[in-house]
């Protein structure tokens, strides 16, 4: 019997070093989380709740902690980081958060259900982000984050530094070898996010770090490079870092031994009301798993929905969004759902607006947006900002000239129309302030000819000029100006046509109007003689 016993004892002694070889990216929610190397005997004779174990797994999968008990211990235990505490509801957000990610169990109905060592581990990387909405994103960068140097050379030998954590929390040697472990969300490389350092003492008494960053930046080729391994270096140029010290996890450690005793949380749930209503709006826009959604704002006076409502088009679900104080009417569809890429998406929802623009014969302006959330997102209204001065020294006259009167009219509807998305009339008047001055097809042509490369190099921090260049082609810019832009734009000829709501017209008349606004500056600067100058 003794032998049976410390048989046991030493398999689960083992099973924590094994961990990080056993896991596998970031999956690991529904695997087995075993006990710690203390008291492995007390927590094995609790018998764990069989609907959670691993059906991958022969061996008994412990779990310990609720999730409402973790969040008030980090609540508490986050009390004195700061000179004030954080909002009454931020963990709750946090938490909120973190089973919207997968990372903790989501539903009412799994209130009672218990947490893993490594769903725990979740919990605590989440609290380094100082956003508690992005406290589920915020834990599975980490969560991610690997050694410098590699696991060979590593704390513990473990792989990334959600096994870490998961480690400290379960190992009583792992914990006191610790001095502290440093977390950051901040970007730690290019393009790359998040950053820590552990400090620990070796077996050898030595003190030693261990640097986790993105595994795309991390260099396994040169592990004992202290040289390298610059504590003080960091990418960005601030940066908040949350420090957990020792005592952090072993006050963390009896907490979780102690909740095996716990009884199931009191209530009836209340966290879970949020959710369920952001589950109920889900199902009524008919969002579905694996969504990428479209949001793009829309400027109208058509008939709209004013509350949030899921509409068809042709063969398509679109999520329509009212206008509000602090959003603008929007529209929203799945990319992913009907195979669209942006282009396509942008196109079918400007035929959606013309539709509509006929039926009620007012206006819909599709505005700029986005593309990757999971669900719809509202749309922030545009507030553009505005120039400011101090000091007026604004003393300009009318000009004298009829000309350059009408000159500086058509730029500023030109520029209004450009500002406002309605680029076919914005090509149109920057084209016709090079007519007035050189009536005739002609006679424009040959201007934009004879002035394109000194333009061209005034304003060459612009790289429009460029992008154009690569759209016409091998055809001369100053043809590609006049029969692609100025004549597709006002006239209905086959051979010369522009599709207003072809989100790749869009995109090309916009390059040639970028074009076209320094032409015209260069022409009424220097021909017409009106100075920059306040």
């Amino acid at each position: 019997m003794e032998t049976t016993k410390e048989l046991k004892l030493l398999c689960y002694s083992s099973i924590a070093s094994r961990r990080a070889r056993n896991i596998s990216g970031l999956t690991g929610l529904d695997g087995p989380i075993k006990g710690f190397n203390k008291g492995a005997d007390t927590m094995r004779s609790r018998t764990p709740d069989k609907s959670l174990s691993s059906s991958n797994s022969s061996l008994e999968t412990i779990y310990f902690m609720f999730a409402r008990a973790l969040e008030d211990i980090l609540r508490r235990y986050s009390s004195k980081a700061d000179f004030g505490r954080e909002a009454v509801d931020a963990f709750e957000h946090r938490f909120r958060s973190l089973r919207g990610s997968g990372l903790l169990p989501s539903g009412r109905e799994n209130r009672a259900q218990r947490l893993s060592t490594q769903q725990i581990a979740y919990a605590i990387l989440s609290t380094a982000s100082i956003q508690p909405g992005w406290a589920g994103a915020t834990a599975v960068i980490l969560a991610n984050l690997v050694p410098e140097g590699g696991a060979e050379t590593s704390f513990f030998n473990v792989g990334t530094l959600l096994d870490t954590i998961t480690k400290l929390i379960e190992d009583d040697a792992a914990r006191a070898s610790l001095i502290l472990l440093t977390l950051s969300a901040a970007e730690g490389g290019l393009n790359s996010s998040g950053f820590a350092n552990l400090v620990y003492i070796d077996a050898s008494g030595q003190r030693r770090h261990s640097r986790y960053m993105h595994r795309l930046a991390a260099n396994f080729t040169s592990p004992n490079n202290e040289a390298r391994n610059d504590l003080n270096r960091r990418y960005a140029k601030m940066s908040r870092e949350l420090v957990l010290n020792t005592a952090f996890f072993d006050a963390l450690a009896r907490e979780i031994d102690r909740s095996q005793h716990w009884p199931a949380p009191p209530g009836e749930g209340e966290e879970y009301t949020i959710e369920e209503i952001e589950d109920h709006r889900r199902k009524a826009l008919g969002v579905r798993s694996g969504a990428r959604y479209l949001n793009i704002g829309v400027e109208n006076h058509v008939a709209w929905p004013a509350e949030e409502r899921l509409v068809k088009f042709d063969e398509y679900e679109l999520v329509l969004m009212p206008r509000t104080p602090d959003h603008s009417a929007s529209i929203h569809i799945d990319l992913h759902r009907y195979r669209l890429s942006q282009t396509q998406a942008r196109t079918l929802i400007n035929r959606f607006l013309s539709m509509m623009s006929w039926v009620d014969d007012h206006y819909a302006i599709s505005q700029d947006g986005w593309s990757g959330n999971p669900i719809p997102v509202a749309v922030p209204r545009r507030e553009l900002a505005t120039i400011t001065a101090h000091q007026w020294i604004f003393a300009r006259r009318i000009p004298t000239s009829e000309q350059t009167r009408r000159a500086l009219a058509l730029y500023r509807e030109a520029r209004n129309a450009q500002q406002n998305f309605m680029v076919s009339y914005a090509v149109l008047n920057f084209y016709k302030i090079v007519e007035l001055r050189h009536p005739g097809r002609a006679p424009a042509r040959t201007w934009i000819r004879d002035n394109y490369l000194i333009a061209r190099s005034t304003y060459a921090f612009d790289e429009s000029f460029e992008r154009l260049e690569t759209i016409c082609q091998g055809q001369t810019v100053h043809e590609y100006l006049y029969t692609a832009c100025r004549v597709a734009v006002a006239h209905g000829s086959p051979k010369s046509s522009s599709d207003p709501d072809d989100a790749d017209e869009i995109r090309r008349l916009h390059t040639a109007a970028d074009v076209l606004r320094w032409m015209a500056r260069h022409l009424i600067k220097t021909e017409l003689q009106v100075g920059e100058h306040p």
